[in-house]
């Protein structure tokens, strides 16, 4: 998960929960010390906005399976301001008497309250359940790219294999042009050892049929 949400999302966390207080303050005050304590809230709920805000944008930047679960996590927040909003509307109003606002504070106020706690400490345990699922699509990131680096690895270790094997080839045609020469080479030496031969045993002839016919004159 981004950590810049999991930022804005910790501020927001933070001041919600001490709007929540504000409001609990307020309600038991009275004249200007009210007015001032709703202006800090209203200063407070304005921040809580700007939050939400880039929030929204930073969740609408993310991957889809994790921006629908960012997105989510926002309508709940925007349902805690927005009760805020509604709390601070019932102090500013100013219409409910000193008895109704004590069962407001007591009740209403309260459950009210009591509800953001919950939803609070709800999207703190999504929280945490995303940031063990960005735990696992990094993991998962990480394995694609050492199996990326070992399939980039093989292929450089068959395209070298390749090469080898086409310098085989080449030395193999050499040695076969090297093999046709020496065969016709050794094809001419035969044939002229064998013109030879028919030469030598022609002349061997020639002089058997000489000295036959020396003998024969001689002895006649």
């Amino acid at each position: 998960m981004s950590e810049v949400f999991e930022g804005y999302e910790r501020q927001y966390c933070e001041l919600s929960a001490n709007l929540s207080k504000k409001c609990t303050a307020a309600g038991a005050l009275n004249g200007e010390q009210k007015k001032q304590k709703v202006s800090e809230i209203k200063s407070g709920i304005d921040e809580a906005e700007s939050l939400i805000r880039k929030m929204d944008l930073e969740a609408r930047s993310l991957q889809p399976n994790v921006k629908a679960i960012l997105l989510s996590k926002l309508r709940e927040y925007k349902s805690d301001l927005n009760n805020l909003k509604s709390e601070v509307k019932r102090i500013v109003s100013g219409n409910l008497n000193a008895a109704a606002r004590d069962d407001l504070l007591e009740s209403g106020m309260a459950d009210t309250l009591t509800a953001s706690a919950d939803q609070r400490t709800r999207l703190m345990m999504s929280t945490d359940r995303l940031g063990k699922s960005g735990d696992r699509i990094k993991e998962g990131r990480r394995t694609m790219l050492e199996t990326e680096e070992l399939g980039v690895s093989i292929l450089q270790d068959l395209h070298s294999q390749r090469q080898s094997l086409l310098h085989a080839h080449s030395t193999l045609h050499g040695v076969d042009d090297n093999i046709g020469k020496s065969k016709k080479v050794l094809t001419a030496m035969s044939r002229r050892m064998s013109k030879n031969k028919w030469i030598i045993g022609t002349i061997i002839a020639a002089l058997v049929i000489a000295i036959v016919l020396i003998l024969y004159f001689k002895l006649k």
